[in-house]
């Protein structure tokens, strides 16, 4: 028998829960697929939120011919056989088939390249899917060719419509006496996630032999502990385990660091992957408390692209081992957060006119540019004037935490700016 996730597979918008900004009344995906008219697209967002069921419903909706590949185990030859497969199959009048590739962050270049023609002259409407941002793995003349649509993680009413949906209406769970008590942990531990959230439903349910089932919070954690890989379906681990590698790092623990590393290597994670995590961590979680970590975790990443596999764990591992090892500071990354909040509460503010450029007379006439200090003709290349809109000129955003960099950088602050700032 199929499981939980598989049976649930919704067949039409209807029955599509979740994603309402792109499938709602009146949203722009519903309003294409309800036109008629699909161009080829991307939809990008985490694993089980409804990407290959959306994908299944267009094509089932607009009735056309429906080719899938898999990024993971499909080459060049297996996309122009299916390429030549549309063309032959193709009337004269019908519409293009629709050609779904899963993890398509995971196509080469050249696989990616032999797209660009069937895509560009509309021998196939291209939907690709993947759990990575498209900027970075799909390259730009195919990107150009597709609009990007963002899933995001289901929200709790969504899970929760979901689980009542399946012990009320599943084949096999309705005939079953099933109540959700407690949802705490079935809604903590499946994490936005539609399908590890059936899974992880399916195994308590099927762990229970009686006729009344009540469903709890320490049912559902006692399960998982007893068989944590039950809900795994398809490497979502691969999420729980990458969130282990980054915890670890900010922890600074290198040995679990470097176990959760060759845990993912051993798995045949994608390299590239890792190293760009590495990137995220060296700027989010080490900062300015050593800003060389970031320079060593770029340099990581471009190493990996020459070197390659299997040399190129050891610049992985050395990585890691170093952003672990690092003092940590988060201060760059919540400036730049209370920056944004800043800008979202307080608009498009205008900038002092000693700021603005003055290229034209006109503008110099309207005093652009007037009295700005020149902070190189200074001493110490510093001379106290200005430099936020006016409704926020004492306003303080970044702040030095305590490690040895950053308090250095926060005394120099001191001794310009004195209270002005820190």
């Amino acid at each position: 028998m199929p499981p939980l996730a598989e049976r649930l597979r919704p067949q039409s918008l209807d029955h599509y829960i979740g994603q309402k900004h792109l499938v709602g009344e009146n949203a722009i995906l519903r309003n294409m697929i309800e036109s008629g008219h699909v161009a080829s697209f991307i939809l990008w967002g985490p694993p089980g939120v409804g990407k290959t069921t959306l994908a299944r419903i267009i094509a089932n909706k607009l009735e056309r011919p429906f080719y899938t590949l898999s990024a993971v185990t499909s080459g060049v030859k297996d996309v122009r056989e299916v390429i030549e497969k549309a063309k032959a199959n193709r009337f004269f009048s019908q519409a293009n088939p629709i050609l779904f590739i899963d993890e398509i962050h995971r196509f080469s270049k050249s696989q990616q390249d032999s797209l660009l023609g069937a895509v560009e002259n509309g021998t196939v409407t291209l939907i690709g899917a993947t759990t990575e941002n498209p900027s970075f793995e799909v390259i730009t003349p195919l990107l150009s060719r597709c609009q990007v649509y963002v899933l995001k993680p289901l929200e709790k009413e969504d899970l929760l419509q979901l689980a009542n949906h399946a012990i009320n209406h599943d084949t096999e769970l309705k005939n079953r006496n099933i109540t959700l008590q407690e949802t705490e942990s079935l809604l903590r531990f499946s994490g936005g996630d539609a399908r590890k959230l059936l899974n992880i439903l399916e195994l308590a349910i099927n762990a229970d032999p009686s006729d009344a089932v009540v469903i709890t919070n320490d049912i559902i954690t006692e399960r998982l502990q007893q068989n944590p890989s039950a809900y795994d379906k398809d490497g979502e681990m691969h999420y729980d385990i990458i969130s282990a590698f980054i915890k670890s790092i900010r922890g600074s623990d290198p040995d679990a660091a470097i176990y959760w590393l060759a845990r993912m290597v051993a798995g045949g994670e994608d390299p590239k992957f890792i190293a760009r995590r590495l990137v995220i961590s060296a700027a989010e979680d080490i900062g300015l408390a050593n800003p060389n970590a970031l320079l060593l975790a770029n340099a990581c990443f471009d190493a990996l692209q020459k070197i390659g596999w299997p040399e190129g764990r050891i610049i992985l591992a050395e990585t890691t081992i170093y952003l672990a090892t690092s003092p940590k500071s988060n201060s760059a990354y919540l400036a730049i957060d209370d920056a944004l909040a800043l800008v979202e509460r307080t608009g498009n503010l205008p900038v002092p006119l000693h700021l603005r450029n003055a290229p034209t007379k006109l503008m110099k006439e309207l005093n652009y540019g007037k009295d700005y200090k020149y902070s190189h003709d200074f001493p110490n290349h510093f001379v106290v004037q200005q430099f936020l809109p006016n409704e926020l000129k004492n306003t303080t955003i970044w702040k030095a935490q305590s490690n040895p960099a950053e308090s250095k950088q926060g005394e120099w602050m001191k001794t310009l700016w004195g209270d002005r700032k820190q």
